[in-house]
């Protein structure tokens, strides 16, 4: 996005564009499998967020079989090479304040693999959030909650539980909502139903993606770039809710789903819409 702003400096759009989406901070996502260079560039993130006073937002997004084939398929090729890719993450994490949201969708969509591959994805996913923590101490490492649209809490936490979101060796609580729509009230509302039924240390706590959420989620159930949605709160991590950690901006606004453009594809006319 801040390449499309520098690249068109006389476009109608750019000066909303750049002061309601590009000025705010916003998460990384790192999607593709490269892991000769995958420690060098999460370390010049991390130490880039550090640099400016910011804590940085990290989303590893590489677990096989991800997004069960849909429009954002890919990943590693097999959990061993995802075990290795992530201890790699884990490498440029450096020791600095760093928040990681662990694999979207790894846990809510696991519905799509077989019970003894979910139980091999839940104990890579287990271990990856180890491998993060132990890289960093200072690392504050999410889990996968869905949204308050999809499973129920019970299910959700069963799940969660079983992938090691309810250890402090391994998490530090949960996310929710990301590339999604519900309001901010609805998550807030779900995730305590979550981390009551997960349990754990009483220091769990949630993250909120608000990147596109202002209007909450659409009637229709539609998730792929719907019309009529608005940017959510700002990022922060001072929510003055109980439980509530943050509200991040991990989707970048603008940045297609699949319908628009190629997903993860940044698309100025579908920013302006959100911006507007």
């Amino acid at each position: 996005m801040l390449d499309w702003v520098r690249a068109n400096p006389g476009d109608p759009r750019r000066a909303v564009i750049e002061s309601r989406i590009a000025d705010q901070p916003a998460a990384v996502w790192f999607a593709d499998y490269s892991p000769d260079s995958i420690t060098s560039r999460v370390r010049a993130v991390a130490s880039g967020g550090a640099g400016q006073g910011r804590t940085p937002v990290l989303v590893p997004y590489t677990i096989p079989d991800r997004d069960c084939g849909g429009h954002s398929q890919g990943g590693a090729p097999d959990l061993d090479a995802y075990d290795a890719w992530i201890e790699r993450f884990a490498a440029g994490l450096g020791s600095g304040e760093v928040i990681v949201i662990l694999e979207p969708d790894s846990v809510a969509q696991a519905e799509c693999l077989s019970a003894g591959q979910r139980a091999d994805r839940f104990a890579s996913l287990a271990r990856a959030g180890r491998v993060l923590k132990e890289a960093n101490p200072r690392a504050r490492v999410y889990f996968d909650a869905g949204h308050s649209g999809w499973n129920a809490p019970a299910k959700q936490a069963g799940w969660l539980r079983q992938a090691g979101a309810a250890s402090a060796a391994s998490s530090d609580g949960i996310f929710s909502n990301v590339s999604n729509f519900h309001s901010t009230a609805a998550e807030v509302s779900y995730d305590r139903a979550v981390l009551d039924a997960l349990g754990g240390p009483s220091s769990l706590g949630a993250v909120i993606d608000t990147s596109r959420n202002g209007n909450g989620a659409p009637a229709d159930g539609a998730w792929c770039d719907p019309a009529g949605r608005k940017l959510g709160r700002a990022p922060t991590l001072a929510t003055g809710e109980a439980g509530i950690h943050g509200y991040l901006w991990v989707k970048l606004p603008g940045e297609s789903d699949g319908c628009k453009g190629a997903p993860g594809t940044f698309t100025p006319s579908y920013a302006y819409d959100l911006a507007r």
